[in-house]
Parts: C-alpha cells; structure tokens; sequence
C-alpha cells in the first residue's frame, strides 16, 4: 500500500520537466538518485540530431532549466554572433557541428553571386572585407571598382584615368587569370601572334583609347599601300588583311580561301597544290583582274586541244574561252 501510495503522489505532481514530456523517469534516472549516467533515447526525435560536438555536450549547456520543451533549436541561442549579423543567423551554412572553421568557402561565395577565380582564389578574406573586426562580413558589393579603384587610378600604362577607361575590369581583363594581363588580357581584341607584345601606343595613337578601330586598315594601311608582289592597291584587293593574312608574326603565308568560292576553285578540285604563287595565273601583278589559262597550259599541244575541241562550236585557245566552259577547272 505504502509503494501505490508513492506512485500516486509522483502521478499527481507536476512534471518538471513540461507537461509534454511523456518519458517514464526510469529511463534517464535511478532508484538511488536523480543523477543522470547517459541518455538512453535518440534526440533526433526532437528534430535536432546530437551529432558532431553536440554529442559530448552537457544537457544543461543546451537545457538551462528543467522544462525541455523551451529549448530553443536555432543556433544563436546558444552561440554568441561574432560575425554581428552580418552573414545571417543560421551557422550551417558556413560551419559543421563538427568544428567551426570553414571549408568550404568556394562555394559560399558562389551562393552569393562571387566565385572566387583566378586571383580571387588566392585573396585573404581581410583583403576584400576590410572591416575594423575581421569576422565581421559586411557585404560589399561585387563591382570590380569595390575593391580595385586604387588599382585603377595608380595603372599608367596605359593611364587608365586619363584614358576614359570604365571602371568595369572585366571588360578588359580576364577574371580567371591570376594576375591582370592574364593569357585572354584585351579580350575584345585578342593580343595573338604578331599582335602579342606590342606596345598599347602602337594602335591607340591618341590619348583616347576608345577611337581605336579593330578594323585591320586602320593600323596596316601603310602596309597594305607599300605592298608591290602583289600591288595591293593597284589591283583593287580588299583592305580587311584577315581574309587572306593570318596573326603571324609575318604576312606570309597568305591564303585567300575565298577565291575557291567567289572565282575559280584553286584550293580544292583540280587545281589544288598545281600552283605556287598568285601571278602563274595573274600574269600581270598590277592587274588581279586579269587570269591566263593558257599559259599554265601551253605545254599541251594546241593543235591536239584543238581535236579534242573539235565538237565545241566556235571553241578558241584563250583564257576566256577556258574560263566560260571550265568554270570550276573541271575537264
């Protein structure tokens, strides 16, 4: 009777623990005292897993009064914010409950819209967040000019400043690269071939660099006048250097692949690899416009073209007759 008793009396006090808690007391406690040994029951049934070092944490670190069911699940009421609010409340998204250094800050930052490339990668955070605290994250923005204005104004050559340039970097160099000429540096116009190392003087002659065009005539025109084998302006040939020139160092080669599809076929179909130079076809170098079959032919026998013609009314040995039936150099 004495032990029902005591049942009753501990069934009709209030729970210390919350009303809510509907564990039986033997499963934490002892018939000789309330001190606790272990707990024998999974915490993830709260909906916060003891994983990490919240598994060798004391309950009352977490639990400072009896009532369990006032914890509260959110990080910052445990942990003081040393970052001040300014990288949110939620430490998972930087931290592990294993320790709180973080490994992963790439892929923060591709959160928030700044992947950190090239020389990026390499940057202390103090370079870019430059607060009086160092833990202290204030976002700053991901303007180029945010962090490089300095590196902006004191750049003389060119002299950024004076040359109207924007103040977007990315414009000009590659974010990729580890230091500011970069592999891709001047990325609107790549700096290859016989472009590579010369000086920015050299095609913006004026103080402005925005007049200068990418048009090829614009630097070469002087070039493209002094060329006599062939006479380029004589002979009315274009003045974008591209479609025949490449980036080499030299002009030569030269390739006008065009022709095969603007005149006659001579890199493809018969005549591929059966000439070497422009004037054995051109015989008058001052003059594109003018072509000889005839004299690339002359060693067959005109009298046997002739037989072999012999069906072809009105057929003729010149080039302009070759030309109107062999339009493409077939036979």
């Amino acid at each position: 009777m004495m032990l029902a008793s005591v049942v009753l009396q501990a069934q009709n006090k209030e729970n210390p623990h919350g009303e809510n808690f509907k564990l039986d007391c033997a499963s934490c406690h002892n018939p000789e005292g309330w001190t606790i040994s272990e707990i024998p029951w999974d915490h993830s049934s709260t909906g916060f897993e003891l994983d990490g070092q919240h598994a060798s944490t004391s309950c009352v670190a977490c639990h400072e009064g009896l009532n369990f069911v006032q914890a509260n699940s959110e990080c910052a009421s445990c942990h003081i914010d040393v970052h001040q609010g300014t990288v949110g409340n939620d430490c998972m998204r930087c931290h592990t409950t294993a320790f709180w250094l973080v490994s992963d800050v790439q892929g923060i930052h591709e959160q928030n819209g700044f992947p950190l490339d090239g020389a990026h990668f390499t940057a202390a955070c103090t370079d870019c967040h430059s607060g009086a605290n160092e833990l202290v994250f204030e976002r700053i923005g991901t303007d180029c000019a945010q962090c490089h204005t300095p590196d902006f104004l004191a750049t003389t050559e060119p002299n950024h400043q004076q040359a109207g340039f924007g103040m977007d970097c990315a414009s000009c160099h590659d974010p990729l690269a580890n230091n500011w000429g970069g592999e891709n540096f001047h990325l609107f116009f790549p700096l290859e071939g016989g472009h590579g190392g010369v000086s920015c003087t050299q095609c913006h002659t004026t103080g402005n660099y925005s007049d200068a065009s990418p048009e090829c005539v614009s630097c070469h025109l002087a070039d493209y006048n002094a060329t006599t084998n062939p006479n380029h302006s004589q002979s009315g040939f274009p003045m974008d250097c591209a479609l025949c020139h490449d980036n080499n160092m030299s002009w030569e080669p030269a390739q006008f692949v065009d022709h095969d599809a603007q005149y006659f076929p001579i890199y493809s179909g018969e005549h591929r690899n059966e000439w070497s130079s422009c004037t054995e076809c051109h015989t008058n170098p001052n003059n594109f416009a003018l072509f000889s079959c005839i004299d690339c032919h002359e060693h067959n026998n005109q009298a046997d073209l002739a037989d072999e013609h012999d069906d072809v009314n009105g057929y003729v040995f010149e080039s302009t007759a070759c030309y109107q039936c062999h339009p493409d150099g077939d036979e």
